[in-house]
């Protein structure tokens, strides 16, 4: 890679590091539109760009999880208890998402996919209804299916989870801080089972560029992840500042941008 192209990479990195920590998603909803775009730039096979993307910005959270969580745990904020009954249902569908449906799924199929569910989720965050008080979080059966359903979705969008798990929490009652902070907790299993499966459903593949595993791609993957640690913690410190409803409309305001985004992908390809 070019001194330029790492410029930018880290500069990503560091944005989307601060944003996982103010969001709770990850990074992973800004990294794969940019990805997208820069992964064209540098003339990657149109037919693997938005999987390298999707699989690359999964990696990160590895990263960006740990940092993220870890400034948020120091406040009180994770809610342990929702992350130990979702897990073992994430770290299942991730594996799946992220294994052969996703090096089946067409460039164009995976972007309105991401489009369509991060469009929804910002829109029901707009809409800002009011939970029943009485709602509260289902059993451990019903978390096991709900953490799969995530973990698989996540992996197919290359996203921490946090655009699904940040609206079913706050709709079950769970203050917006804490869903924040817990969804950055669910970053780490659901970015680990979905890094499994990318390996394995890319391994072999002739039209992946130099310097991949699977359809990670590691130079990518080195620089977003070295910068975003360094500033998930910055925007964790600076989620804890703002109140719920600021919260609420950065949300939902960057999910519709990214979407949009993902969307004219998709019809272009």
């Amino acid at each position: 890679m070019t001194y330029i192209q790492i410029t930018a990479l880290v500069i990503l990195g560091g944005f989307t590091g601060f944003a996982a920590g103010l969001l709770g998603i990850g990074g992973g909803m800004i990294l794969v539109p940019f990805l997208t775009f820069l992964f064209s730039i540098y003339g990657f096979p149109p037919e693997v760009i938005v999987h390298i993307a999707i699989a690359t910005s999964m990696a990160t959270i590895l990263f960006t999880s740990l940092s993220s969580v870890r400034a948020h745990h120091k406040r009180g904020a994770v809610r342990w208890d929702i992350v130990i009954t979702l897990a073992p249902g994430i770290l299942l569908g991730g594996i799946l998402g992220g294994g052969q449906l996703f090096a089946l799924l067409k460039t164009s199929w995976l972007s309105f996919i991401f489009a369509g569910f991060v469009g929804f989720s910002a829109y029901q965050m707009l809409l800002n209804k009011k939970p029943l008080p009485s709602r509260t979080l289902p059993g451990k059966l019903g978390m096991f299916g709900i953490g799969g359903f995530i973990g698989f979705l996540s992996s197919l969008v290359g996203a921490g989870g946090g655009f699904v798990s940040v609206p079913f929490m706050t709709w079950c009652n769970v203050a917006m801080h804490n869903a924040v902070a817990t969804s950055a907790a669910l970053g780490f299993p659901i970015a680990l089972a979905s890094a499994i499966g990318y390996i394995i459903s890319g391994y072999g593949n002739p039209n992946l560029p130099t310097g991949s595993v699977g359809y990670i791609y590691l130079p990518a993957l080195a620089c977003i992840a070295l910068a975003s640690v360094v500033t998930a913690p910055l925007g964790a410190k600076v989620a804890h500042q703002l109140n719920v409803a600021q919260l609420k409309k950065v949300f939902a305001c960057v999910l519709l941008c990214l979407a949009t985004y993902m969307l004219y992908k998709g019809l272009a390809s």
